[in-house]
Order: structure tokens, then C-alpha cells, then sequence
């Protein structure tokens, strides 16, 4: 009997059909940016890169890329991993990429989940999960993406000091993060005010699904933790 593996995590993987630029850069950039998940990822991680990283980072569900640009841009010697399923956002991504000449984004076009078994311990220093799919109805819940499994392994390729950025719209999948997260026993909260998870950090820039969200009267919740380091003796 076949192995069944997890249940997908996210929803349709292409919308409408795309422009004739887009199709070329999915068919000639797209190869060059994306992971070769079957080979071991390299030590140090960061010679993903052609030019010398710090750092890699890594977005689960980049949606259009808006957000991993913004990054990419503004910290050019931080390597960007960004993984996302839906062809039309990882086309809109490749759009700007090429557009911008972006250096330091690599890319997984597949299920997130893939990416953290591949990834060696200990080997990003910052994961961003901004507004995933909630999946809201009660039959749905089994479908989040966060979850004790996932978290073990954000867990496991973080480095000590690392931070786990969350965001969702959704109150109830906000606090099931808190409270996945909390009970690892492995991050700590970097939250001390309201306003630190009612406000979005100054390096932390608006998504377009945000701006939607916002806009149909939602409140955002941004969740900051750091891995904590190991205990002495």
C-alpha cells in the first residue's frame, strides 16, 4: 500500500492563466532559484547563494512575494528561502525578481514541509509564517499548517537566538500558536506591551493579503518568539 503522506496545508496551486513573461520565467528562471530538494542541503547553508551570506532566512507561504522582496532588498547579505504552492504567486514573485535583480532568494514552489525535513539543524536564523490559511471550519482544523510536528521541526533548524515571526487575522489560529509554541518549551514570547502584537515592527512590511484583511475589518495579530538557547548545566 502507498504511503499517505500529510493533508495539504494550502488550497488551489494556480489561479488564472498566466502572462507570456511569466510562463518564461516559471520554464528558465524558475530552475535556477529553485531547491534541489534531492540532494543534501549544503554546510554551511548559506552557500545556497552565488554571492557570501551572514545569514538565511526562510518565508513558509510567501503568498506574491511583497513581503520576501522587502527583505531581500533590505538586508542583501541575508540569504531568503521562500516557499510557496501557488504558481501564480511564485510567477509574481519571479516577475519582480528579475525585474529588481535580485540576488539572494531561493525558492521552493511546493509544500513548505519539504523544506524543513531538507534543511539541516540549526542552519536559519529567522522563519516568517505570515497570515497561512487558517482553515477555519471545524472539518478544516486538521489542515493548519501549525502544528506540534511543525513546530518540532521550526524548532529544529532554527539556530539558539533565532526569532519565529507569526501572523494571522484569525484569533483562534493566533492563540493556537501561542499556545503550540509556548508549550515546546523552546521559545520565548518577545512580546511586553499590547502594542507589540497589535502593531506591526517597523522591518516588518504590510502584505497584500493584510492590506485585505484590514480592510474587511480584521485585526492582525503579530507574534514575535526567540528560540531560547541551550540550558547550562
Amino acid at each position: 500500500m502507498a504511503e499517505i503522506g500529510p493533508l495539504r496545508s494550502y488550497g488551489r496551486r494556480k489561479g488564472r492563466p498566466l502572462s507570456a513573461r511569466k510562463e518564461h520565467l516559471l520554464n528558465e528562471l524558475l530552475p535556477r532559484l529553485r531547491l534541489e530538494l534531492k540532494t543534501q542541503a549544503p554546510s554551511p547553508l548559506r552557500d545556497l547563494f552565488r554571492v557570501p551570506m551572514g545569514q538565511v532566512w526562510l518565508e513558509i507561504g510567501f503568498g506574491s512575494g511583497e513581503h520576501l522582496l522587502w527583505q531581500a532588498e533590505h538586508h542583501r547579505d541575508v540569504g531568503l528561502i521562500g516557499c510557496e504552492p501557488f504558481i501564480n504567486g511564485v510567477a509574481s514573485l519571479l516577475g519582480a525578481v528579475d525585474q529588481r535583480g535580485v540576488a539572494n532568494i531561493r525558492v521552493h514552489d511546493g509544500d513548505a514541509r519539504e523544506v524543513l525535513s531538507w534543511l539541516p539543524n540549526g542552519s536559519i536564523s529567522r522563519i516568517f509564517m505570515l497570515f497561512p490559511d487558517p482553515w477555519p471550519k471545524k472539518r478544516q482544523l486538521k489542515r493548519r499548517l501549525l502544528a506540534p510536528e511543525t513546530v518540532t521541526e521550526l524548532t529544529r533548524v532554527l539556530v539558539p537566538g533565532g526569532e519565529l515571526r507569526f501572523a494571522s487575522d484569525d484569533a483562534d489560529y493566533a492563540a493556537l500558536a501561542l499556545l503550540l509554541v509556548g508549550q515546546s518549551g523552546a521559545f520565548t514570547w518577545l512580546a511586553t506591551r499590547p502594542a507589540d502584537w497589535r502593531e506591526r515592527p517597523a522591518d516588518w512590511p504590510e502584505t497584500r493579503y493584510e492590506r485585505k484583511a484590514v480592510g474587511q475589518g480584521r485585526q492582525p495579530i503579530y507574534l514575535r518568539f526567540g528560540k531560547m538557547g541551550p540550558k547550562s548545566a
